[in-house]
């Protein structure tokens, strides 16, 4: 999986850190206009596709949690990568099977749709020995769109409590991706509504994940915990084989 030289790690580190130096500035304007302090998004790296010295090169610029959405990858991954101390999110599409697989190195999951993975979730959290943090992901589709990831609005509360219920895992908070082809100010503003409906059932689950290189500004002004970025840090993803 790590295929960038030594020879090339010092031009990668210096894209790595400009990347990061711009999306920080992006956030901490984002925050000025929404009369917010940038210390309140924090900001997790998207490190799909890319190798895991990418990885080590962003703990070294003071990254401190990275997500993949692709468990094979971000099993490997994270196992080449133990040394670091990272806090990995895993925010993909989660399969039933690969559940149990995934609770044994994330400490957060962000791609909760269904309650049917909250016991796999549970067991493996006890088998690690230590809780996982859990967010729910709901869908903000219309009603007539196909719908992505995401549990149906409706039903978020009651996800949201078998969660809460569960021994070993943490309620955390919410997750979303802005629908394609809507304004992501508009997806945003109803996800804030989501937001302040499952505080009022679970007050500590208070995080709030939206926003990724093409719209963190909106995801602040939303009120967004933190953002989840790749491609505006680590640049174009390399070709898939």
């Amino acid at each position: 999986m790590d295929d960038v030289s030594a020879t090339s790690a010092p031009g990668r580190e210096q894209e790595l850190r400009s990347g990061l130096e711009t999306v920080r500035a992006r956030i901490e304007r984002a925050c000025a206009e929404s009369a917010r302090e940038p210390s309140e998004v924090g900001l997790v790296v998207v490190t799909k596709y890319f190798p895991a010295s990418d990885v080590r090169l962003l703990a070294g610029l003071g990254v401190t949690d990275v997500a993949e959405n692709r468990h094979q990858e971000a099993e490997a991954k994270a196992a080449e990568c133990a040394d670091l101390g990272l806090r990995w999110h895993f925010v993909g599409g989660l399969q039933s099977n690969k559940a149990t697989a995934v609770a044994g190195y994330a400490d957060v999951v962000e791609s909760v749709d269904r309650a049917k993975l909250v016991p796999r979730l549970d067991r493996a959290a006890a088998e690690r020995g230590h809780a996982l943090e859990i967010l729910v992901q709901v869908s903000l589709d219309g009603p007539d769109a196909e719908h992505r990831s995401g549990v149906d609005p409706a039903e978020l509360l009651g996800l949201a409590d078998r969660v809460a219920q569960a021994e070993h895992l943490e309620l955390a908070g919410i997750m979303a991706v802005a629908p394609l082809g809507e304004n992501p100010a508009d997806a945003f503003a109803r996800l804030r509504e989501h937001r302040e409906l499952l505080v009022s059932r679970h007050p500590a689950a208070t995080r709030l994940s939206a926003g990724m290189s093409g719209d963190l500004e909106e995801a602040v002004a939303a009120g967004t915990t933190h953002v989840r970025v790749g491609s505006a840090i680590l640049g174009p993803r390399p070709p898939v084989h």
